[in-house]
């Protein structure tokens, strides 16, 4: 039965297919044009960047840090920057300690000479209440900062890696910046003092002579590093230095410590907080925050070795 309405027959299209046709052959190219338009230029809703093209113009977002604009850098924000580049120099970082100090008290009680004294090889460090060690913690911060620094460009050489029995012991902490013809080294340490008393502050070699011991070429460009890794450390963790050491600046030259009198290299330790204030430790024992130390002691650092 019929209801008025035929298929068209084969190969011939009817008229209801021809004007789909002659719509579809219009569209395409149509189409087509629009969307290597949109390709060429991106999509600003979607977040695509346009493709570069010979006349397009970069423009790098700007480092300078804070209301004031100065120039706080950060290492892992400014890879692109040659000028920051360290390529070429070698830092020594030194986790001060060992978590297996603790197994070894009587070979780390051993004396050695350091120039101007005798001291005994190393100690076991301090400890949070709750028993984080300041040696896990310098080997964790020390662990971060190599990473920073090596995404950098720089060869980074450790004292120790958890990887010894014990120690090494001062002497031979000095001795493998000597060796290494350091650009930098860095001690990493957390404080004992008590409780109440907060902040950070870096340790710079006085000037010493005796024995083994002559600081007389290290001094003034330790004292810049010491002062860089003042103002990188501020800007990253943003603590302020130690409300009980020295005048408030930082810094605190001290001539009884063997991996400084030993240096022929510049050197500074960094005392990145108390573990025995409360406040502090609850900082020494956040990963986040000893990311952020990491990043403050490679900021000092790249400034110091950038001049």
């Amino acid at each position: 039965m019929s209801n008025g309405s035929f298929p068209p027959s084969p190969g011939r299209p009817g008229r209801r297919g021809g004007t789909l046709a002659v719509v579809l052959t219009a569209l395409v190219p149509a189409c087509l044009a629009g969307w290597l338009i949109w390709d060429s230029t991106g999509d600003s809703k979607s977040g695509v960047a346009p493709l570069p093209t010979a006349d397009s113009t970069s423009i790098a977002p700007s480092r300078s840090g804070g209301a004031s604009g100065a120039a706080t850098r950060d290492p892992e924000g400014d890879k692109g920057d040659p000028g920051r580049s360290l390529a070429g120099k070698v830092v020594v970082i030194d986790p001060g300690h060992n978590p297996h100090n603790r197994d070894h008290t009587s070979e780390i009680a051993r004396s050695v000479d350091i120039g101007t004294a005798k001291k005994e090889c190393d100690t076991t460090g301090t400890a949070t209440n709750s028993g984080y060690s300041e040696a896990s913690f310098t080997l964790d911060v020390s662990r971060r900062v190599r990473t920073l620094l090596q995404d950098r460009g720089a060869k980074v050489v450790f004292t120790q890696d958890g990887d010894r029995a014990y120690g090494p012991c001062v002497d031979e902490r000095a001795e493998i910046g000597n060796k290494a013809h350091a650009d930098a080294v860095v001690s990493v340490h957390a404080d004992g003092a008590a409780a109440g008393q907060r902040g950070f502050h870096v340790i710079l070699p006085a000037s010493v002579r005796g024995g083994d011991a002559d600081t007389s070429s290290i001094t003034a460009p330790s004292r810049r590093l010491g002062k860089r890794l003042v103002s990188g450390f501020e800007a990253a963790t943003g603590d302020a230095p130690a409300n009980y050491m020295g005048d408030g600046d930082g810094l605190k030259v001290r001539d009884d410590l063997g991996g400084l009198n030993l240096s022929t290299v510049p050197k500074v330790f960094i005392e990145c907080g108390n573990m025995r204030d409360p406040k502090d430790a609850a900082q020494l024992t956040d990963a986040a925050w000893r990311q952020r130390a990491a990043r403050g002691i490679a900021l000092g650092i790249t400034d110091f070795l950038n001049g």
